[in-house]
């Protein structure tokens, strides 16, 4: 069995604007906007969820981290021995910390001045920016995803995906390194419903095919015809008085075109008897609105990484899919979509393990006009 150093790297509000329907968590103005949405921050929970695997391997792994909610939080929530390297608040440890970019890069370079094997941060594209500024290739990372926007291919598929790979270190097996693209997006314009993604360099990343994220596919030619034999097949299905919790995506707008309405292409949109009820609708508008009425959830998968929730659609968070149920969620993708992911699993990664579980499995995938395929769900 090996033995590492792993440092650890949290930003303590990732996610913070996802279920608010702020479509990120960038810059203070947002996160307090997000606060008074009544946004809660996921990044620790995700984080336990990674060192939970790696109990067993507690007595190889030397951890260093830095202090407060930036790492030190969830190290001692963990129970795991550690090294604090420094404070973003002179060595003052505070619960709730604020932190910004220039914090991540900082700790970004004393945990390669420590010496750590590889660092293992939590958060979204915006921290992964940051880790590429901070330490580009110079040293391997791994990333936790907990953000609201995951483009780049630096994460794994899920936090217990992050755990796996580190197990695989430490085991011994053969873990190639790559050079991996860090992508994000224009999050001002991400809101007014325009995707500008820009590309900020590389990080050294452990290559894992099945536990590592991949870069988000986009601007492919949508295959018009079948997106409308798709939407036709599902408006014929939607019933009087049924809710409908339309996701985001170009796949998901082709219904809500097929309808005559108007679809908030990055947002989740409520509709009832073909009427929008709720634009760009946050969680507790949705859970409001399926209070009276029975609910089906229609959703698509991201290109290329193959995420049905917990990637860009927070909103349906696992309390909304719990009130829903699973019977009453309905996935729909073109059939290249499919493809492009040759074999892999769809991926469910909310903030609910039992949530991912319940999703797990072989679900229906409606593909055309009365055409539905069965694909395997990993939660």
């Amino acid at each position: 069995m090996n033995r590492i150093k792993l440092g650890l790297i949290v930003n303590p509000v990732a996610g913070i604007g996802g279920a608010v329907a702020l479509k990120g968590s960038d810059g203070s103005q947002i996160q307090e906007q997000a606060l008074e949405r009544g946004g809660v921050p996921r990044a620790l929970q995700r984080v336990q969820l990674c060192l939970q695997l790696l109990q067993p391997y507690s007595e190889q792994i030397d951890w260093y981290c830095w202090a407060g909610d930036m790492g030190e939080t969830s190290l001692v929530e963990a129970g795991y021995p550690h090294q604090v390297i420094g404070s973003t608040f002179l060595g003052v440890t505070r619960q709730s910390q604020p932190s910004s970019s220039q914090d991540t890069q900082q700790a970004a370079q004393q945990l390669k001045t420590a010496g750590v094997d590889l660092i293992l941060f939590a958060g979204g594209d915006g921290t992964a920016r940051d880790m590429v500024a901070a330490v580009g290739t110079s040293i391997p990372v791994l990333g936790i995803p907990a953000g609201v926007k995951i483009h780049s291919g630096v994460y794994a598929v899920h936090a217990k995906g992050a755990g796996e790979i580190i197990i695989k270190m430490l085991k011994g097996d053969l873990v190639s390194l790559q050079e991996t693209e860090v992508r994000d997006i224009d999050e001002d314009a991400f809101r007014q419903g325009v995707v500008r993604a820009r590309r900020y360099g590389e990080l050294l990343v452990p290559a894992e095919e099945r536990y590592l994220q991949h870069v988000k596919c986009g601007g492919k030619e949508v295959e018009e015809l079948v997106l409308q034999d798709v939407a036709h097949f599902l408006i014929e299905q939607f019933q009087p008085q049924e809710l409908i919790i339309l996701g985001p995506g170009t796949t998901t707008k082709a219904i809500a075109d097929a309808m005559g309405l108007p679809k908030t292409l990055l947002g989740i949109d409520l509709i009832l008897n073909d009427e929008i009820v709720q634009s760009d609708a946050t969680e507790s508008q949705i859970l409001e609105a399926i209070k009276g009425h029975p609910a089906k959830i229609v959703v698509t998968l991201i290109g290329g990484q193959g995420h049905i929730f917990g990637r860009g659609n927070h909103q349906i968070s696992p309390a909304v899919i719990s009130r829903v149920g699973r019977e009453n969620i309905t996935i729909v993708a073109t059939k290249t979509k499919l493809k492009e992911l040759q074999g892999r699993p769809l991926l469910v990664d909310t903030w609910d393990a039992e949530v991912n579980q319940l999703l797990a499995g072989y679900l229906p995938i409606v593909t055309g006009y009365e055409d539905v395929v069965l694909y395997p769900v990993e939660g």
